[in-house]
């Protein structure tokens, strides 16, 4: 016998059921770099950030995700991806802090530390260490540009490539390097001549002579394939570099179902973690790489660093990282405990952000 309902609660049952459908969203987000999917960052972005929020989200909400996505420059430029996401134009991007220096003139803080560690699972986990201990690195995003910082990105170890075969830092002097900016500090001592640039410009500004360098980490001499126009790449050691960043436009992470937000979160927290993984699995291999595309990939030999890098550059009492080392009788930054590298950089970033008050 078919049970009757009452049209009361037949129509509360309705209800309910409609409540239900009502609330399962079908959500559109816009994700973008200004740097092309061979970068590392951008492939995670691409082939492990996006799928993993897709896919956990279809799997423990009743929502789903599709992600409209623009790499290499087609929503935004490398440098405009800040903007971008602060005007609502993408929701989340990726970026390089080297091109926001006005904006951001912290948050790239690794690279005033050269000789820092070349591992770059190390070189996340002690920016996140500082992230932790300086909140206002974070803050700023939410408190200027209408974002929320997400997710560090690591890069590979930073060294010098070059068109020219050089032994001796006296055979920089005049030349032409590129780098992203803040980085082309590192060189000043040299008497090189500075060339701000991107990984786009690269290929054919080597090839036609614009500059005849880059201080560039090994991923990009292969996947880039600079290799092709510059046949020498010198393993100096600058450091891994943590100073990209993946975030999200505040006002529509706030209109996000709260379970979404977490999954972004979760899925942020180890893509992090894979900028330094994955960059320090490929590094050995890029290496190796270059020597079997015919470039002549040679390492500097172990030993006291130029004065240049370690000079005493003193802020408010506060040594670089890379002379403290140096002080403690140490050859590299490589030697410090991690610890105290987290400590003393977050240290060197409140004793600049005191000088700016």
């Amino acid at each position: 016998m078919m049970k009757k309902f009452k049209p009361a609660l037949l129509v509360a049952m309705l209800g309910l059921f409609g409540a239900s459908a009502a609330s399962a969203e079908n959500i559109r987000l816009r994700i973008a770099s200004g740097h092309p999917a061979v970068n590392t960052y951008v492939n995670l972005m691409q082939n492990f950030f996006v799928p993993e929020v897709s896919k956990r989200v279809a799997a423990r909400t009743q929502h789903k995700v599709e992600f409209v996505e623009g790499y290499g420059g087609s929503m935004v430029k490398v440098a405009d991806t800040l903007e971008g996401v602060q005007s609502g134009l993408i929701d989340i991007g990726g970026y390089c802090f080297c091109f926001e220096a006005s904006n951001l003139p912290l948050n790239a803080f690794q690279v005033m530390l050269p000789f820092g560690t070349m591992n770059s699972e190390t070189s996340v986990k002690l920016a996140r260490a500082v992230y932790d201990k300086v909140p206002a690195l974070s803050k700023v995003f939410e408190d200027k540009f209408n974002q929320q910082l997400i997710a560090l990105i690591s890069d590979n170890g930073y060294n010098i490539g070059t068109t020219f075969e050089w032994n001796n830092i006296s055979e920089l002097k005049g030349k032409k390097i590129a780098g992203a900016g803040l980085n082309l500090k590192w060189l000043e001592y040299a008497g090189v001549t500075p060339v701000q640039s991107t990984l786009q410009d690269g290929y054919t500004s080597l090839q036609t002579g614009v500059y005849s360098g880059w201080v560039m980490f090994p991923s990009a001499w292969v996947n880039f394939k600079y290799h092709e126009v510059a046949k020498n790449y010198t393993e100096v050691g600058f450091g891994a570099i943590t100073w990209h960043g993946l975030t999200i436009n505040k006002n529509r992470m706030a209109k996000l179902p709260k379970d979404v937000q977490a999954i972004i979160i979760e899925v942020a927290k180890e893509f992090e973690a894979k900028t330094g993984s994955v960059n320090q699995e490929n590094y050995p291999k890029q290496i190796a790489q270059l020597k079997t595309l015919g470039v002549n990939a040679i390492r500097i030999k172990s030993g006291n660093p130029h004065p240049y890098f370690v000079h005493q550059c003193n802020v408010n009492g506060i040594f670089i990282l890379s002379d403290l080392c140096v002080q403690r009788g140490q050859l590299s930054i490589n030697r410090c405990p991690h610890n105290q590298v987290a400590h003393f950089s977050a240290h060197y970033v409140k004793c600049i952000l005191g000088a700016f008050k």
